[in-house]
């Protein structure tokens, strides 16, 4: 039973923590505010042109996914800039490629938003 409180409070106060970064994230971060404007507008299309569940998922997959790259790409940034803040190569390489991964999902969601959207839209 005590293990089980124990289990219940770690996991409560990881969530806290997950909470915290997000919310972190959005004040520090223009692009995740961005991508969070990006959201809203994908579900309040999604609502307007009546989402069929299938579609719904890919929606959510999508900026879930990007959400994830941006907060990821953030702390990879702030560890970098923690290690040295000198001109350093390596540390560029790492913080473009993770700056990349964000991008390549973001041109991914937009495509399959389009695919999505715009079909439904022509038919109005």
């Amino acid at each position: 039973m005590k293990e089980d409180r124990r289990a219940k409070s770690t996991f409560l106060s990881s969530l806290a923590h997950a909470f915290r970064g997000i919310g972190l994230g959005l004040r520090t971060q223009r692009n995740l505010r961005l991508h969070a404007l990006a959201t809203a507008v994908a579900g309040g299309l999604g609502l307007w042109l009546d989402l069929v569940a299938w579609e719904w998922c890919a929606v959510c997959l999508a900026c879930g996914a990007v959400w994830a790259a941006e907060l990821l790409n953030t702390a990879i940034e702030a560890l970098a800039n923690r290690i040295t803040q000198d001109h350093d190569d390596f540390i560029r390489d790492v913080k473009d490629l993770a700056a990349g991964a964000v991008l390549v999902l973001c041109m991914a969601s937009a495509a399959l938003g389009l695919i999505l959207f715009l079909p439904k839209l022509a038919r109005l």
